[in-house]
């Protein structure tokens, strides 16, 4: 169910939600995307370029932390504007994965035209790894 314009007011929080990524998700999403990178899924290559281990494409990490809001939202095409700032990349050990720790809070609402802008936080690894992510709602 879509949520209404009623329903939200600032400060309203989002989430917190984990977002696991491992390996075969890197190569699910290279496929994918098309993006076929190797320090997306050869730890050697991403070691040798100067990267600790694998990392997570920038895309994948800003689609996950979206999906927040889309959820919150009920309904993925009532976000009409998303943007963010990659700050730090997700890596992503062989053995281990990673999370990808989600959380939103409703920075503004706007009256006339029915939007809210969220503010999300992407943390990984205690880091974070979104800056400025900001995402405008339509709401009804």
């Amino acid at each position: 169910m879509a949520r209404t314009f009623s329903d939200v007011e600032v400060g309203q929080s989002l989430g917190p939600v984990t977002v696991h990524v491992d390996r075969a998700r890197l190569v699910q999403y290279a496929g994918a995307s098309l993006d076929r990178n190797r320090i997306h899924w050869d730890e050697r290559f991403a070691r040798e370029v100067g990267l600790p281990d694998v990392i997570a494409h920038g895309m994948f990490t800003m689609g996950s932390a979206v999906t927040l809001v889309t959820e919150w939202a009920g309904d993925a095409g009532r976000v009409v504007e998303y943007g963010v700032r990659f700050t730090k990349p997700v890596v992503v050990p062989y053995e281990t994965g990673a999370d990808i720790e989600v959380s939103g809070v409703v920075k503004a609402v706007d009256e006339q035209t029915s939007r809210a802008t969220v503010e999300l936080t992407a943390v990984a690894d205690g880091q974070k790894v979104l800056g400025r992510a900001l995402a405008v709602v339509q709401l009804d």
